[in-house]
């Protein structure tokens, strides 16, 4: 029993590892994209498309990634995850600055495409490993999975900040290169010292068996979608132009300390709310709550969260033009909004592992993380329309509708 545990701790701290490698890359690419693409003269709607691939791509594969998981295995699914990251990095090295706005747009999309698969292959197998491999006495599923997801948030805040810094120090292409050869690094050493402890594939699988019958892991999901559309429509875009368009003045070291300021923000925000997740189970005291219990919570805290956008759309509106109290304003209130997320979606993280079976935790994970990028497809196509439409109390607004509709969805669940 002894040795068994040890093995699925070690299998455990791999997964999350590499995880966390993944994570690092994923989150100063994105960075390192929408900042060089807005100072070549992008408009907010078109920087949204960069993106919205990406998304589209996690829908795709988390719905067929569950399945591909059980016939082949969950460590193909890291490791190909992984690879094609690399693939993806490498790729955009080669993007030609004389081409047209269309040429890149086209290209940019198709390579974030990939890393969109790639994300959702690594995110859909760490958090099925955890069902597999979490001791399932006192709350520890709750326990490992918010450790996993709240610590791969922070790390992915890190990303953020090391991706403004890259591109303000380096440039756009020599960073892709450096970050090729560190994640291809991490691959090897992965694939080299990956202990025993997860599943291997099963032929018998049907494709059609990644579709959740469960009334609870369909309400799930579609409050999953909304919740993450509410994030992501004020933060993929919204946001950080806005903050580029009041802290930089236009001077080459102006807009340098502008990726800085704004890269530092976000990194806050990300490791915030990664730590705040990591605390949920403490903060809920979720050891002492039946699933009941938490149902009840997470209809409440969706509905605290969806407050706080429409406050702070109602303040920028009355406000008019930026001003330095607004801005700090804004940095309090949108903290706030990640703190009250972050509760919801850990919550949200220990629902979908306690409503499945072990049996079917690739694919009703798979399922549940469809509706997860769904959202922020959603969340990110409407960034950039509702900053070109309305500005920042459109894109806040926006949010706090689909928050509202999150809270529709978790209201319905039961035990």
């Amino acid at each position: 029993m002894e040795a068994t545990r040890h093995q699925g701790l070690s299998a455990y701290i791999a997964v999350t590892a590499a995880y966390w490698a993944f994570m690092l890359t994923d989150g100063a690419l994105r960075m390192l994209v929408l900042l060089h693409f807005h100072t070549l003269g992008f408009s907010p709607f078109q920087l949204a498309w960069l993106f919205l691939l990406y998304e589209f791509m996690g829908m795709v594969t988390n719905l067929s990634a569950g399945w591909i998981a059980k016939r082949f295995g969950l460590t193909f699914t890291l490791y190909a995850g992984l690879g094609v990251q690399v693939v993806a990095l490498l790729a955009l090295t080669r993007l030609d600055p004389g081409w047209s706005v269309a040429g890149s747009v086209a290209f940019v999309m198709a390579v974030q495409g990939a890393s969109g698969v790639a994300k959702d292959l690594a995110k859909m197998s760490s958090k099925s490993a955890v069902k597999l491999l979490a001791p399932g006495e006192n709350g520890g599923l709750f326990r490992w999975v918010a450790v996993l997801t709240g610590s791969k948030n922070a790390v992915k805040g890190l990303g953020f900040l090391l991706g403004t810094v890259l591109l303000g120090v380096w440039g756009f292409e020599r960073s892709l290169y450096v970050m090729t050869g560190v994640l291809a690094l991490i691959l090897v050493a992965v694939v080299a010292f990956m202990p025993p402890g997860l599943p291997r594939g099963s032929k018998g699988v049907k494709f059609r068996d990644v579709f959740s019958t469960s009334r609870n892991v369909n309400l799930l999901s579609a409050a999953r979608m909304f919740l993450f559309g509410a994030r992501d429509v004020w933060f993929v875009v919204g946001l950080p132009i806005y903050f580029y368009s009041v802290l930089s003045d236009g001077s080459e070291a102006g807009n340098r300390l502008a990726f800085f300021q704004i890269g530092t923000f976000m990194a806050l925000w990300i490791i915030g709310y990664g730590a705040i997740q990591a605390a949920a189970p403490r903060l809920l005291a979720a050891q002492t709550k039946s699933d009941t219990e938490i149902f009840g919570l997470a209809a409440l805290w969706v509905g605290l969260l969806t407050l706080i956008p429409a406050a702070l759309a109602v303040v920028v509106w009355v406000a008019g033009e930026p001003q330095a109290w607004l801005t700090w304003t804004l940095v309090i209130g949108l903290l706030a909004f990640g703190a009250v997320f972050a509760i919801n979606s850990a919550m949200h993280s220990y629902l979908i592992l306690a409503f499945t079976r072990s049996e079917r935790v690739t694919m009703d994970v798979g399922f549940y993380y469809m509706s997860n990028a769904a959202g922020r497809l959603l969340g990110t196509l409407l960034s950039g329309l509702s900053y070109q439409l309305g500005g920042l109390p459109l894109c806040l607004s926006t949010a706090a509708v689909m928050a509202a509709l999150s809270w529709l969805a978790a209201r319905q669940l039961e035990a």
